[in-house]
């Protein structure tokens, strides 16, 4: 991780993809699956919401060592990947 900026939009950058994405869905088939897309988008931003803060509220150690640091926002990066990849794989199956 470069920074905690580069982070962050990155965060809101994939939250919008997985919303657009719906987005989309739901204008090519108008009449598929409506309520499921939108559950989605709603999962989409509240883990947005949770990553963000979790950016912005790292879990304090009793160490001050930045090790603990760089080890809590690689593991928030990949609970983002992860999660995200969730998102993406949901919508793929919207379309079955």
């Amino acid at each position: 991780m470069a920074n905690l900026r580069n982070l962050k939009k990155d965060i809101d950058y994939l939250s919008m993809e997985v919303i657009s994405d719906c987005w989309t869905f739901m204008y090519l088939f108008p009449d598929k699956k409506q309520e499921e897309s939108n559950k989605i988008i709603k999962d989409a931003i509240d883990l947005r919401n949770d990553l963000i803060f979790k950016a912005n509220h790292p879990v304090k150690d009793d160490s001050k060592k930045s090790g603990a640091y760089r080890k809590y926002y690689r593991e928030l990066t990949r609970t983002m990947f992860e999660q995200i990849d969730a998102l993406f794989i949901r919508i793929s199956e919207l379309n079955k």
